[in-house]
């Protein structure tokens, strides 16, 4: 008997069907953040810094991907480790910008032609994401709250173009694309006034989302957060202001796990924002201590994000993408790990013993759902994530390294 079928029956002892749980699983994608690669660095000038707009990777591990090829090409090798279909997100500052420069404020889908095509080719679906950092226009931290109209309007101009682009991605690959809006406008020290960056804000993201998009094709979200590098004291966009604007506009809600307190649990919100949104955006990362974007590992918090999602039948209304970046270790590495963490965390959420532990609780049997959910936990769920990967024909957990480290040693190794 494999350990596959002995696990199968394990669970189906408990009212689980593995194979259901697989499929879904094999239908769920994750969208890799291209970000991760290059350190966020992008590709609209030779060596570019993060100057402004409260983002920082740190470390120096060696083999950073230093153009639009080399990126594509780690993506591919980590994409060959990750078992499943799944989409690429791309930040606007990772523009195609080889037939001629443009700013961020025209580009069109022709600086984005490339990665369709590259999409496209590989199967892949696509998200999208203005870039309101690393620019001199955000170089004091402001945005589209910026206190000057001219640099307000170019960000605004922005978000207008990257919406259109979103759509035009969408109609190419047949598949919807989620443009995401974050902006880093924040304050170090403590200010003086709160409403009239807010209200700035609200009047730029009118103006943005006032242009008309097809809501089928291009998925408007919008990202909060509680604090950030040089925003210390005060975010403009701040959880209860994003709240609220996303519910009077019924756009998609992004939660980053990184981006609320120590102590709150984002799995404890999606149940609470799914009242009152038609859908979510999730960031999936792991902040040590802040929003400090770690690896996303197989861990507490992102087992109960993914629980959340299937005990509230939410898997159909939430798009799971990530975000983090660590340049400290192989890169590519960081993405396989915390690709497969989150893929882990909801098989494990699939894999729950879900009609006893609500009857259980429907019964007021609070002592039988927690002995089932602590039993659960040794179930043989490695068996079958196993089985995923065989499936997939990816390499199991124990084989998927000696790959990386191979790359590193034949191409990373020769990056300057």
């Amino acid at each position: 008997m494999s350990q596959y079928t002995s696990a199968r029956e394990q669970y189906a002892a408990l009212g689980v069907d593995t194979e259901s749980a697989l499929e879904t699983l094999a239908k769920t994608p994750i969208s890799l953040h291209c970000w991760q690669g290059d350190d966020v660095g992008g590709f609209e000038k030779a060596g570019s810094k993060l100057e402004g707009g409260g983002i920082q990777a740190t470390g120096n591990y060696p083999g950073k991907a230093r153009t639009i090829e080399e990126l594509r090409a780690d993506l591919d090798k980590a994409l060959a480790l990750i078992p499943g279909k799944h989409r690429l997100n791309v930040h606007a500052c990772y523009a195609d910008l080889s037939a001629g420069r443009v700013d961020r404020d025209a580009y069109t889908i022709a600086q984005f032609q490339s990665w369709v095509d590259w999409c496209k080719s590989k199967g892949l679906g696509m998200d999208f994401n203005p870039s309101y950092f690393s620019h001199p226009l955000a170089a004091d931290g402001l945005t589209l709250t910026h206190p000057d109209k001219k640099i307000r309007e170019f960000w605004i101009n922005h978000g207008i173009a990257c919406r259109k682009i979103g759509a035009e991605i969408a109609k190419q690959l047949g598949s919807p694309v989620v443009t995401n809006v974050w902006i880093p406008d924040g304050s170090k020290d403590m200010p003086y006034d709160r409403k009239s960056p807010r209200e700035r804000l609200a009047a730029s993201l009118d103006e943005i989302f006032a242009v008309p998009v097809d809501r089928k094709l291009n998925l408007d979200a919008v990202e909060s957060k509680l604090f950030g590098i040089g925003s210390e004291s005060y975010v403009v966009g701040s959880h209860e202001f994003y709240l609220a604007y996303s519910v009077k506009n019924q756009l998609l809600y992004c939660l980053d796990a990184g981006h609320f307190h120590p102590t709150e649990n984002l799995s404890d919100k999606i149940s609470s924002v799914l009242q009152f949104v038609p859908e979510i955006l999730l960031h999936v990362s792991r902040g040590v201590r802040w929003d400090s974007d770690h690896v996303v590992l197989m861990d507490d918090p992102t087992r109960a994000i993914m629980e959340e999602l299937v005990r509230g039948g939410f898997l159909g209304r939430t798009h799971i993408g990530l975000d983090f970046f660590d340049a400290s270790i192989n890169r590519i590495a960081a993405w396989v790990i915390g690709t497969r963490s989150t893929i882990k965390c909801l098989l494990a959420a699939l894999l729950e013993p879900a009609a006893l532990l609500r009857q259980a609780e429907q019964a007021g049997d609070h002592t039988s759902r927690l002995a089932l959910m602590e039993e659960a936990k040794t179930l043989p769920l490695g068996a079958v994530w196993q089985e995923h990967c065989r499936r997939q024909n990816v390499p199991g957990d124990h084989s998927w390294l000696a790959e990386v480290k191979n790359y590193e040693r034949s191409v990373l190794a020769s990056r300057n």
